[in-house]
């Protein structure tokens, strides 16, 4: 076997070793709360309920360790459990708004759309100004058809947070477009919203998603209001007048 087959093999194995290797864990000097803080960043998230679990013990009336508890749950799609510990977080402080705001996350799961806006509601009575109520609060609307409700909540987050739609997330703070049904009418709305605040690139960039999603009021489009700014525009008017493929999904 020749001297640069070996030395490759000796590199490959050294990086399945480098990969294969456990995530280190958190130093044993942290508090529980903060080992369990780590462990949800590296997505761990049953070695985060046993630390969070730990901390509550020294700490039981603790409204957000129920609700770091819920969130670690809710990661692992048990809903009930995650609803169980949202729930008992309200108990201990019944004002604590992320925790009405993340039930209202599990309502949404569920298909209760309804129940979902009321807890959303009642989250911004709380915090009006979170960006990310407004936009689960939006999403819900828009799965119940309201579009007219969810462009205001949308336009609303956007003011309040303008990276707000950037977020990844998929639980709590933001639903987005993982959880939507009709994706292409979402992206739509999501050009207008963006469209109507100024960001002109990601309002295209939004456009095109919808229309590779199959949204069907192509003709509409140049009318819509909204798009005001965009109609000189070369990329918008390119979009309008190409024959955009349908991206299969």
């Amino acid at each position: 076997m020749g001297a640069s087959l070996l030395l490759a093999l000796a590199l490959m194995a050294q990086l399945v070793d480098k990969t294969t290797q456990p995530l280190p864990q958190p130093a044993s000097d942290l508090s529980a709360e903060k080992r369990a803080d780590i462990y949800m960043a590296r997505k761990m998230y049953r070695e985060a309920v046993e630390a969070y679990q730990e901390a509550r013990r020294a700490n039981p009336r603790s409204a957000a360790l129920c609700n770091k508890i819920g969130i670690a749950h809710h990661q692992q799609l048990q809903l009930a459990l995650a609803q169980h510990y949202y729930e008992r977080s309200l108990k201990l402080d019944k004002k604590y708004s992320e925790a009405v705001n993340n039930l209202g996350t599990i309502y949404y799961a569920r298909g209760s759309y309804r129940r979902a806006i009321g807890q959303y509601k009642k989250a911004l009575n709380l915090s009006p100004d979170s960006a990310s109520i407004h936009s689960n609060l939006g999403t819900a609307y828009f799965a119940r058809k309201r579009y007219k409700e969810a462009s205001e909540e949308y336009a609303t987050a956007l003011k309040l947070d303008p990276e707000i739609f950037e977020h990844r997330s998929s639980f709590g703070s933001l639903l987005q477009e993982r959880s939507v049904q009709d994706r292409a009418r979402f992206h739509y709305y999501m050009a207008k919203t963006y469209a109507a605040a100024g960001y002109i690139d990601r309002a295209l960039s939004y456009l095109r998603k919808a229309l590779e999603e199959g949204f069907k009021d192509r003709d509409k489009i140049p009318e819509e209001k909204d798009f005001a700014a965009l109609r000189d525009n070369p990329e918008f008017q390119q979009l309008i007048a190409a024959n955009v493929p349908v991206i299969p999904r």
